[in-house]
């Protein structure tokens, strides 16, 4: 009786990428052209092993026929540098030799080598070793793939979770949704302003919308005060930073790590005038001095019940102003030097 699981991968097999690497040109004509009759359309082969990284950066293949002994690069040394290339750990490798030594066998195994065949090779042997391997691989990148759209799905997830708890907070304090997405936008382009890793702004894009989730714990007596705040009452709005902190403290993934510090110190200021720590200069997190530029310009030019939105050069003079006081001088720079983009997304998302 057929298995179902390997007769579901005979198209996959039959199209599977292989690769060949013998200085000997008859072993690869012999080879390929007995992987050609029995259905593998898809086989590179290569007789100077010089070759071999640059053809592993060009595809990914799905399985490599090795054999040990070559000028130039032994087998072995093209394992190893197959070992620096990214995700080389996941390519199956069939050593084809005439060396039966144990040492060399286990140096090979070593460096990556599953399998062994001896030259002369038999034919038939060849075929159920390369049809074995690749059903292995072809499973194990279907796990792979699975795992990949699961992981891709619980991130989106977690981030729609995000938003939705920054919105919240937003709406509490009589904002829109609106203002944590351009916020998250302006970091972003901030952050890829100063140069930041493309992995840090995305984790900054998304981070940010929570730095306000502490005002969920503000009485709304308080704030939703139409009128000036008494110090007492101000004091207690300071206190939406502890609580964000709080709230968001004790998780240890991104982008919650980075949210939990932008909510505590999103209202500290350079020169260490602001709350809840009094921390200036480098002492405040980047992402929380990236994130208060962010703020001010978008709190500013937006309309609110209790305000109109300034015009943009007004609000950016005040941020200029305040270069070096209330501001980190790199991240007010960054800000000027990506206006352009700034302004395309405040254009973009209106409330």
């Amino acid at each position: 009786m057929s298995n179902p699981i390997d007769s579901s991968l005979d198209s996959e097999r039959n199209q599977a990428r292989i690769l060949i690497v013998d200085d000997q040109k008859l072993n690869l004509i012999v080879l390929k052209g007995l992987l050609r009759q029995h259905g593998y359309v898809n086989v590179v082969t290569l007789e100077d092993p010089r070759e071999v990284e640059q053809a592993w950066r060009a595809q990914r293949f799905d399985l490599m026929l090795l054999d040990l002994e070559m000028p130039h690069l032994s087998g072995i040394e093209v394992m190893k540098i197959l070992e620096r290339c990214e995700r080389a750990a996941y390519l199956p490798i069939l050593v084809i030799t005439a060396n039966t030594e144990e040492s060399t066998r286990l140096e090979a195994l070593a460096h990556g080598a599953q399998d062994f065949l001896n030259k002369p090779f038999n034919p038939s042997e060849v075929l159920s070793r390369i049809r074995n391997m690749l059903t292995v691989r072809l499973l194990y990148k279907r796990m792979e793939e699975k795992i990949i759209e699961r992981t891709r799905q619980l991130h989106e997830t977690r981030l729609e979770v995000i938003r939705c708890l920054g919105r919240a907070a937003e709406y509490r304090d009589n904002e829109t949704g609106q203002h944590v997405i351009r916020m998250g936008q302006f970091a972003a382009c901030i952050a890829q302003q100063m140069g930041l890793r493309d992995d840090h702004c995305d984790v900054i894009l998304n981070a940010t919308p929570m730095h306000d989730v502490g005002k969920i714990g503000v009485p709304d007596a308080i704030l939703l005060k139409p009128g000036r705040l008494t110090p007492e009452e101000f004091s207690v709005i300071k206190t939406h930073t502890t609580i964000g902190g709080n709230i968001l403290a004790g998780y240890h993934d991104e982008p919650l790590v980075t949210a939990q510090r932008i909510a505590l110190t999103h209202h500290e200021k350079w020169n260490g005038g602001g709350y809840p720590a009094g921390l200036s200069r480098e002492e405040i997190p980047i992402e929380s001095r990236i994130c208060a530029v962010a703020d001010v310009f978008d709190a500013l030019t937006s309309r609110r019940p209790y305000k109109d939105a300034w015009p943009v050069e007004q609000a950016v003079a005040l941020i200029v102003g305040e270069r070096g006081a209330h501001f980190d001088p790199q991240v007010v720079d960054a800000f000027m030097a990506g206006m352009e983009t700034i302004l395309t997304i405040k254009r973009s998302i209106c409330d």
